[in-house]
């Protein structure tokens, strides 16, 4: 048995191919995906006898249930007898139901037999007046993905059936552009009720004609300001500066001068987060970011990588790493997503490492390293089994460090040594990161002293001429006021 899909072109009756024509006509099971169309209501006057399937689009609240209901009832349809099904345009052009039974004829034993039909992107660039060799992008509104967008190519968005969908699209559009941007509507490009009207962004959904030959057409963006929020003008910022002609401080940066740096911005983008300022974590985020790209245009620069291999590297990472998600592997709470993490990371590493404690990179800040040997030692049972005994050994630390204190050797330094190691051990066993908890108390000291020193400045003194207890007073004041 065989489905003949024709396509009804993008206009008037008139600009219907006489094959096409001739194939309505003498067809004895003939089912358009729908009768909304130019051409269904002349041949209508004709007689022509059809079942369309506007009524499922009615039924389901996903376009992709009525898409997969369509393509299996004309299926088992044809498993009975010849048909024909007619759909606007193109059939091989925004057609979601012909791309299925594509997928699913041959192994339901149906032939399938595609006759042309003007598509309507003909009549669209027609009616737009643009050039399609300069770049275009033919979106389908129902599916609309901001990352898929190219805001320097002409953009033609169909399927835009609905305010509903009018209004995720312009939703999804102002993310990347102003809600004052203008934009097309055009309704049967082509035909004699022809109808194009330019709204800004925001008026996308509002009382206008929409029906299934309504497209959205998004002008090229020409401003280089509104591609800011674009990666790839990101990068592209990147590469200039370390162009032929880019600021000299970028070209000349390496692997090693910029370490430095990614450790400052690391450590200004964790103070934004205990300010809770978003703003301020955006500004410092994005000062990460630049590091990231600084490298990977060095590496593309010395032909080593680039950003895509940086990226590809990641993805394939997070998928390999979160079986639970991707895969098959189940996994009931944190704990065992850790576990997971770290078999999966254990295989990735191949050979074993000479000790359990080896792997720790030796840039780690001290306070961190103690917390990273202190966990590698706990996964194979090394651990304290209660915090009343880490405790016992903080106080027995402190008190072997008072005795060395007395004696004022070399060995103060190590013993000074034992009592931030057991430190660590209390603030793990309290799930604190101890580098943070550090770098809360220097910024709280930070600001307390800046306050003392405000104070001093009031009194038109010299801080050399005030007592500790004065110092110490105004030190409580900045307590208070919760600096």
């Amino acid at each position: 048995m065989k489905i003949s899909i024709i396509g009804l072109g993008a206009g008037d009756f008139e600009q219907l191919p006489m094959g096409v024509y001739k194939q309505l006509k003498s067809s004895d099971h003939l089912y358009l995906r729908t009768k909304e169309h130019p051409v269904i209501a002349e041949l209508e006057s004709e007689g022509l006898a059809y079942q369309s399937f506007d009524h499922i689009y009615e039924a389901h609240d996903q376009f992709d249930a009525v898409y997969e209901e369509i393509c299996s009832f004309l299926l088992q349809e044809a498993s009975k007898y010849n048909l024909v099904y007619a759909v606007p345009g193109h059939p091989l052009v925004a057609e979601k139901t012909v791309q299925l039974l594509i997928e699913r004829a041959e192994e339901a034993g149906i032939e399938l037999e595609i006759n042309g039909g003007q598509s309507f992107l003909d009549s669209m660039f027609q009616a737009l007046k643009i050039d399609p060799v300069e770049g275009f992008q033919l979106l389908d509104g129902t599916s609309l993905n901001k990352d898929e967008l190219s805001l320097k190519q002409h953009m033609i968005i169909g399927q835009v059936y609905d305010s509903f969908v009018a209004s995720e699209v312009k939703l999804s559009l102002m993310d990347l552009l102003p809600f004052d941007y203008k934009v097309w509507i055009v309704t049967a490009a082509g035909s004699k009720e022809e109808e194009l009207r330019e709204v800004p962004l925001f008026e996308l959904d509002h009382h206008m004609r929409l029906n299934n030959l309504t497209s959205v057409y998004v002008p090229p963006v020409s401003d280089e300001a509104l591609l800011n929020k674009s990666f790839n003008k990101l990068r592209e910022i990147i590469a200039v500066l370390r162009g032929p002609n880019g600021c000299p401080w970028d070209k000349k940066q390496t692997h090693e001068s910029l370490k430095k740096y990614l450790i400052e911005e690391a450590y200004e983008l964790i103070e934004a987060i205990d300010e809770d300022d978003i703003d301020h974590i955006i500004e410092e985020l994005g000062d990460v970011l630049l590091q990231v790209l600084l490298h990977a245009q060095i590496g593309e620069d010395e032909g080593f990588f680039s950003i895509e291999d940086i990226i590809q590297g990641l993805s394939e990472k997070m998928i390999r790493r979160h079986p639970h998600v991707f895969g098959g592997v189940e996994a009931e709470n944190v704990d065992e997503v850790l576990q997971n993490w770290q078999s999966i990371k254990a295989e990735e590493k191949g050979e074993k490492p000479a000790s359990l404690l080896d792997g720790i990179p030796a840039s780690y800040p001290q306070l961190l390293k103690a917390e990273a040997l202190q966990k590698k030692a706990a996964k194979v049972g090394f651990d304290w089994e209660e915090v009343s005994s880490i405790w016992d050994k903080v106080r027995e630390e402190i008190k072997e460090f008072e005795i060395e204190t007395e004696n004022n050797n070399e060995n103060m330094i190590s013993e000074f040594g034992d009592i931030l190691f057991a430190f660590v051990n209390i603030a793990r066993y309290y799930q604190i990161n101890p580098e943070e908890a550090l770098n809360r108390t220097n910024n709280k000291f930070y600001h307390r002293f800046l306050y003392i020193e405000e104070k001093v400045r009031e009194s038109g003194k010299d801080i050399s001429s005030f007592s500790v207890d004065q110092l110490d007073a105004f030190w409580n004041e900045a307590k208070k006021r919760g600096y």
